[in-house]
This record gives structure tokens, sequence and C-alpha cells, in this order.
């Protein structure tokens, strides 16, 4: 099992969603409000101030999901999020060692 993260633009929320559920058997995703910016070598010069205080709204995308489907949920992802711009965001995946559901304490 693992997680898949993005941090993605909130403009692209509604592409996502759409491209998130047209995959067969999808289970579902959290959306978390973040906050952020880019690493300021990757931007031309500013000062230091505006490196620290340039926060931009961004969005956490969170997807729990059988190692199978975690291509075609990653690809889905960068898909609709990418624009080509810098601040389209990342997509990472982390292993999951178990998952527990609270309604009736099923292993998954």
């Amino acid at each position: 099992m693992k997680e898949i993260r993005a941090i993605v633009r909130p403009n692209r929320l509604e592409r996502l969603r759409e491209a998130l559920r047209a995959i067969p058997n999808f289970p579902g995703v959290t959306v978390f409000k973040a906050e952020g910016f880019t690493a300021p070598a990757a931007i031309d010069k500013r000062s230091v101030k505006a490196e620290l205080t340039d926060f931009t709204g961004k969005l956490m995308v969170c997807v729990l999901a059988e190692d199978a489907m975690v291509e075609p949920i990653r690809n889905a992802i960068i898909e609709a999020c990418s624009t080509g711009q810098i601040g389209d965001g990342l997509v990472w995946t982390v292993e999951i060692a178990s998952i527990h559901r609270i309604r009736d304490r099923a292993t998954l």
C-alpha cells in the first residue's frame, strides 16, 4: 500500500478531480489547504525578505492506494496539474506500513 502526495495549484483542482475519477476503482482523495514557496535557487534573484514571505496558496492532495494504482494516479496528477511553469508543485510516494479503518477497526 502506498500514499501518493502532491502539492498542486488550487486552480487545477477541478481538472484533477475529473482525472482521478476517470481512473477505474479510484479509492478516493483527501485535499488540504497549504502554503509554500518555490526553492529560491529555482527562481530569479530577489530580496531575502521577499523569498521568506512569498507564500503562495497551494493544495496538498493525498491518496492511499494499492501499489498497482500508483503509476496511473501519479500520471493523472502530473497531467492534470502541469502548466509548465515554476510553482506547478511536486508529487511523491510514501510506503504505508498499515492502515486501519476507524469505523470497524478493519485492517486494510
